[in-house]
């Protein structure tokens, strides 16, 4: 027989896996807060991929959640738009403030009032603040996220004195090395959130 004349094989197509569904979190509900400077350039950059869908959950909007982690008429009320929001995620970009060397403690209560949702999805962490730009907040929400069987992404975004790294229109000064650091973060978090999609489909975490 002449191989020559036997059809080649070609690869099956592989069709691009779907978009994730990111969910940007909003840390903090201070009055006169910085956060949503930042979470509009962070909006921004994620809009700007076709491999990532984002939403927003803002803790600002999360006040009537008590603090007791009872589910009463209120509790179930005020999480009615945001648990599925999280639960529905891929993904997670968790944006930070730094308070007295860690996180806002509104940002725990909304963590706390969950468990699964977060479970075998990675998350992202950016934070702001003066000159330690909210990283020691970053390295408290690692072991937080650890502890609810979350990945955190190695790579972050800091803002040090981020009220002088943007203009009065919320456009930062200097935008080439957040937008180096941002894109390294987000290649990190679509990679694992693809891999971790996939092997939620395949078998159940925790099964």
């Amino acid at each position: 027989m002449d191989i020559t004349s036997e059809p080649l094989a070609t690869a099956s197509p592989t069709a691009s896996p779907a978009p994730l569904r990111v969910t940007l979190v909003v840390g903090s509900n201070r009055h006169g807060r910085f956060g949503p400077v930042v979470a509009d350039w962070l909006l921004g950059r994620l809009r700007a991929r076709t491999d990532l869908i984002p939403q927003v959950v803002d803790v600002a909007d999360t006040t009537a959640l008590p603090t007791t982690l009872t589910r009463g008429p209120e509790a179930t009320a005020a999480l009615a738009e945001i648990t599925p929001k999280l639960a529905t995620a891929d993904a997670f970009v968790v944006l930070t403030p730094e308070y007295n060397h860690s996180f806002p403690a509104g940002l725990k209560n909304l963590i706390d009032w969950h468990y699964s949702e977060w479970q075998a999805k990675p998350v992202a962490l950016v934070s702001y603040g003066g000159i330690s730009g909210g990283l020691r907040a970053v390295e408290h929400l690692r072991q937080v996220f650890a502890e609810l069987h979350a990945v955190t992404v190695r790579d972050t975004v800091s803002f040090h004195n981020a009220g002088a790294s943007f203009d009065d229109e919320g456009r930062l000064t200097d935008p080439g090395p957040a937008e180096a650091a941002a894109k390294a973060m987000l290649d990190q978090l679509a990679w694992w959130g693809e891999a971790l999609r996939e092997a939620r489909r395949r078998r159940p975490y925790g099964s």
